[in-house]
Order: structure tokens, then C-alpha cells, then sequence
């Protein structure tokens, strides 16, 4: 059996020109699919779902362009709500399929949906290989800090002293710290942002949809069932100012209800500063979501809230070969040299034997 020669694949997916968009016209509900969606109510879930319809219809990304994988748990309901295409695949195991997928079909635009359960327990071996082979995939992870799906046991992100159905004299697990993760990988994009916080998430989907490369986003997600108020710092009205750091590119890291506060860095510590107070903002880091080196993104990975105000926005955004075209073209390259394969003649060369009866 011999194979036929591969054909040219096609470009991969580019944003649709505006002019594009307008003959389109798709909204926002175009992108909701008829499925009676299964939420709990009030669940952040919700408000991811809809910025990411709002997302595909600014962009203009044609339905029959898109695919949604997910593994298993609350978020992985994600597909059967998008109508496009989508892939509910099995825990932990999305990403190793969005991988496959890509590679065969690199003009789509391929999202991972997947939870702090499902994307870094089980599947925390094929979350951090997609990250690190830099793929072009978009990986949205939702972080509730608890297990929803399954009724309430600690996660691999739940604080210490966690008290849960799994834990009830709390979690002795040291929590993980998935940008810092995804940073040492050498993730070529990453982001956080927080559900309710629709105009930010919102641009970070946007940016992660417009990477050529890896992009992975950590979403702050409330589940009111089993965690609620996980994130009330970075949601309160009256907290958020001085508990969140809100980054921009090429800007000072300024934070707080009246703009009067900031980070300084004093050797390889952080300390946060009162402007003002002997401190300008020439003395401010100044934060470069492109730099080479990912030292920076990884420092900001590590503040947290109460000792600082935790960073969202994009920590990272950078250039780097992507894995889906080198493989690509050493395929092409290999066809060119060696001509299309054969088979059957690879299944009988080499050692080989014959399968007979035994004799008596």
C-alpha cells in the first residue's frame, strides 16, 4: 500500500481582516451552541463562556475554524457550549489531543479548556510538554482552587490548611504555582485575569488569540458551590485596589485605590512603596511582558496577596519556533528527499519471520 503524496497544508488560522468581519456578521450569539448549559448558578464559568463568544465574534474567527478540547471536569462542559467545533476528550490527557490535532490540522485555531484538577494533576505531564514545545494552541485553565466536578475535595492549587471533604484537618499539600510553572517551561505567552473582571479577561483572550505560539491563561474563577470567595480580594470593590497589580508593558508597576502605590525592587526582593514618601516612579520596576529572559514573569509569578498585590494581565509575550511547523517541515523535507512511503514495503523490510504451526 503505497501513500499519495501530501498535499500543501493550508496557512494557519489568521485574524479576519475588518472588512472580513463585515460580511460575516456574526455575534456573539452566533457562537452559543443549542445546549442547555450546566452550571451551577453563578458559577464563573459563566462569565468565561460569554467573553469567549464576545472574543470569536470581535475577531471574526469563522465557526468551522475552531475547535475546543477539553479533559474532564466542570470546565470541560466548555465545548458542548461553543458552537463550533470541539473534543471532550478524557482527564488530564486534552492537551496530548490538541497536539495530535494541530499537527495534522495546523490552519485551525485549537483552544484547550481544562481545570486546576484536571490540567495539573493528572494532566500535569501533558500540560507542561504542550507548554514547553511551544505549540500553537491557546490553553485556558480555570482555576476554582477546589474540585467542583466531584463535590468539594482540595486541589492541587488549594491553600495549605485547606479543610475539605478530602482534607477535613486541612490540606498538608504544598499548593502549586502554575505560572510559575508554565515560566520555567519557557512558555511563550502567559496571562492571568480573574471571570468577573469581563473587559480584562476579555483583552486576554484577544492577546492569547493573536500569539503564534503557546499562550496559556490562569482565569480566577469562583466556584460558589464548594470555594466561594476564593477571590474576594481580587473582586471586592472595596480590596481589589490594593490586592491586585493590574501590569501594562512598558509602564511602572503602580497599584492602589488612588494610584499612590508601587513595587520597588531592593536587591532580589520585591517591597512595596508609598509614592511620595522619598519614592517617584523612576524608582518603580517598570514591567517587559517581552523580554528574553523570563526572570521578570517568573518574579511576578511569585507575589501574592496579602504580602503583595498579585499580579494579572500578561506576564509574558515573546517569539519562539513553534513546534507544530518544525515537525511540519522536517515531514515535507523528508517526503522531498525519500519520496512518499510505502507501506508495505516498510512492514516487510528489515528482520521478518513467518507465523506457522508448531510442529509436532
Amino acid at each position: 500500500m503505497k501513500t499519495e503524496p501530501r498535499t500543501p497544508y493550508p496557512e494557519p488560522f489568521t485574524m479576519t481582516t475588518d472588512s472580513a468581519i463585515d460580511q460575516l456578521k456574526l455575534s456573539a450569539g452566533d457562537y452559543a451552541s443549542n445546549q442547555e448549559v450546566r452550571w451551577c448558578p453563578g458559577c464563573g464559568d459563566y462569565a468565561i463562556l460569554a467573553q469567549m463568544k464576545k472574543t470569536m465574534a470581535a475577531l471574526g474567527v469563522p465557526r468551522e475554524n475552531i475547535v475546543f478540547v477539553s479533559g474532564i471536569g466542570c470546565s470541560s462542559r466548555f465545548p458542548y457550549y461553543m458552537n463550533t467545533y470541539g473534543i471532550h476528550s478524557i482527564h488530564g490527557r486534552a492537551p496530548a489531543i490538541a497536539t495530535g490535532l494541530k499537527i495534522m490540522r495546523p490552519e485551525l485555531f485549537v483552544w484547550v479548556i481544562t481545570g486546576d484538577g484536571d490540567g495539573l494533576s493528572i494532566g500535569g505531564n501533558h500540560l507542561i510538554h504542550a507548554i514547553r514545545r511551544n505549540l500553537d494552541i491557546n490553553i485556558v485553565l480555570f482555576n476554582n482552587r477546589i474540585y467542583g466536578l466531584t463535590k468539594g475535595q482540595y486541589s492541587p492549587t488549594s491553600p495549605l490548611a485547606k479543610v475539605t471533604k478530602s482534607s477535613p484537618m486541612g490540606s498538608i499539600d504544598n499548593p502549586l504555582n502554575i505560572l510559575s510553572v508554565a515560566v520555567g517551561c519557557e512558555a511563550t505567552f502567559v496571562a492571568r485575569t480573574v471571570d468577573v473582571n469581563t473587559k480584562h479577561l476579555g483583552m486576554c483572550l484577544e492577546r492569547a488569540a493573536d500569539h503564534r505560539g503557546t499562550s496559556f491563561i490562569e482565569v480566577y474563577q469562583n466556584c460558589v458551590v464548594f470555594n466561594d470567595g476564593a477571590f474576594d480580594y481580587a473582586t471586592d470593590r472595596k480590596l481589589k485596589s490594593d490586592a491586585i497589580l493590574e501590569l501594562e508593558h512598558g509602564k511602572p508597576m503602580i497599584f492602589g485605590k488612588d494610584r499612590q502605590k508601587g513595587i520597588r525592587l531592593v536587591g532580589m526582593e520585591p517591597e512595596v512603596v508609598t509614592l511620595g514618601e522619598g519614592v517617584s516612579e523612576g524608582d518603580l520596576l517598570v514591567h517587559d511582558e517581552a523580554a528574553k529572559e523570563p526572570s521578570l514573569a517568573y518574579f511576578l509569578s511569585r507575589m501574592h496577596y496579602p504580602d503583595f498585590p498579585e499580579p494579572i494581565g500578561v506576564f509574558r509575550a515573546v517569539d519562539r519556533p513553534k513546534y507544530d511547523e518544525l515537525l511540519n517541515r522536517q515531514i515535507d523535507e523528508a517526503v522531498e528527499a525519500q519520496g512518499a512511503g510505502d507501506l508495505d514495503r516498510l512492514l516487510s523490510s528489515g528482520e521478518t519471520w513467518t507465523v506457522g504451526q508448531a510442529e509436532p
